[in-house]
């Protein structure tokens, strides 16, 4: 029932169809030879249906051809052979970050003509989403570097590109246990400088490689060549950080250090001086009817209140006016904010935290202080909901594109889903 509520919101909404429609043609030439291949439509349920019920893509086209509901769903008939994985994830893959966030407009719009979101109040919160990247330490970022690049040129030799070099894998790895297990400080920074002694003799190799791979007339070595010069780039870079870190004893900024040579658009995201994240920050905007009415990636790691006006106005983006009310988390308060936020004709905000601001500058009164701040709360709830059932506390996509892209079809996804709901409450 509720795939079938979803499916009559979707297509009341032809445009987002033909927005998919468009990023799946980007770039590519039409032909009539070949299968048949996947439509605009089905590729944006194949898309829903896999972050509602969390299937892999390994799982997914199974479940499209042996479910019926899903089947009917993507508008895969009984007599279709369905669809193979890399057909879907490529097709997923398409679809731009900016796509998802239109089709998010979209949505919010419509659950304000059916009466779900009025958008007259919202609230705040940020959250992290992290990258799918391993605990980032010094030695093991160094391993990772050597056994890449190791490997890539591995490949260019089994290509018949002559390369003289040596694989220090194993021996990079002894080190990396040494490092773990030194009992004192000289024995961990010995273990260091023959790490980086062969983390800059990989790369050494690496860069020697490049234009010999290049020379080499097979597209194979050209895309080798490539990748080369790009984990080259942040070896060094990783090198230089663990030089200044260990040896050296100088504070690297988080925003000079590279926590991953898999992912390094990641930010390093310190919560409430406790807890530290590697991914990104990402600010939600939530209504009264828990529709996630906005949604923002940020870079680095700012406050909360470097946001509270961003949100504010990208909410009149939306509906083409302010809110009446606002609730944000602590985090957002501040004088200048709330002078600003009054400035902007809202009537009521209810700052968690007080920070200093008096009850009577942020609302007409003290109970609608309190009726806001346990209105705030909610938010909460939704966070939680998204980050245990749709896949928002960690994204398993390469790349910071990708990236986007994941964080946005979680909202859209649960947004369909309150939509739904709302239909048949």
């Amino acid at each position: 029932r509720e795939l079938e509520a979803i499916s009559r919101i979707l297509d009341a909404e032809p445009t987002i169809t033909a927005l998919v429609h468009q990023d799946l043609c980007r770039g590519r030439e039409l032909s009539a030879t070949g299968a048949n291949g996947m439509s605009a439509e089905q590729v944006l349920r194949a898309a829903i249906v896999k972050r509602m019920f969390g299937y892999s893509y390994e799982l997914l086209p199974f479940h499209l051809t042996d479910s019926i509901s899903l089947g009917a769903f993507c508008r895969i008939g009984i007599a279709d052979k369905g669809f193979k994985k890399s057909a879907i994830a490529k097709n997923i893959k398409r679809i731009s970050p900016a796509t998802w966030e239109q089709i998010n407009r979209m949505l919010v719009v419509h659950g304000k003509e059916q009466k779900v979101e009025k958008g007259r109040q919202a609230r705040f919160d940020c959250t992290v989403m992290e990258s799918n990247i391993h605990p980032p330490t010094d030695s093991t970022l160094l391993f990772d570097c050597v056994r890449v690049l190791a490997r890539v040129l591995n490949a260019l030799r089994e290509l018949g590109v002559k390369l003289p070099f040596t694989d220090h894998g194993r021996r990079a790895k002894r080190r990396v246990l040494a490092v773990q297990y030194a009992k004192k400080e000289g024995q961990r920074k010995a273990a260091y400088r023959d790490l980086l002694k062969l983390a800059r003799s990989t790369v050494g190799y690496a860069t020697a490689a490049i234009p010999q791979a290049k020379n080499n007339a097979g597209i194979e070595a050209l895309a080798l060549a490539a990748e080369l010069e790009r984990y080259v780039g942040l070896s060094r870079q990783v090198i230089d950080q663990t030089e200044r870190r260990v040896l050296q004893g100088e504070k690297v900024p988080a925003a000079e250090k590279i926590v991953s040579i898999f992912e390094p658009h990641t930010d390093i995201i310190v919560k409430d001086r406790r807890e530290t994240y590697y991914g990104h920050k990402v600010c939600l905007c939530v209504g009264a009817s828990n529709l996630i009415t906005d949604c923002v990636i940020t870079e680095g790691n700012p406050a909360d209140s470097a946001l509270t006006l961003v949100m504010l106005d990208r909410q009149r983006e939306i509906y083409g006016r302010y809110p009446l009310k606002v609730a944000l988390d602590g985090g957002f308060a501040s004088k200048a904010n709330l002078a600003a936020a009054k400035e902007r004709k809202i009537k009521d905000v209810c700052f968690a935290k007080k920070r200093g601001l008096h009850v009577e500058a942020m609302c007409r009164s003290q109970w609608v202080y309190d009726r806001l701040r346990r209105f705030r709360a909610g938010v909460e709830s939704v966070i939680s909901w998204i980050k245990r059932s749709l896949g928002f506390d960690r994204c398993t996509w390469k790349g910071r594109r990708s990236f986007e892209s994941y964080v946005w079809l979680s909202t859209v996804t649960a947004n369909l889903m309150t939509l739904a709901r709302a239909k048949a409450a």
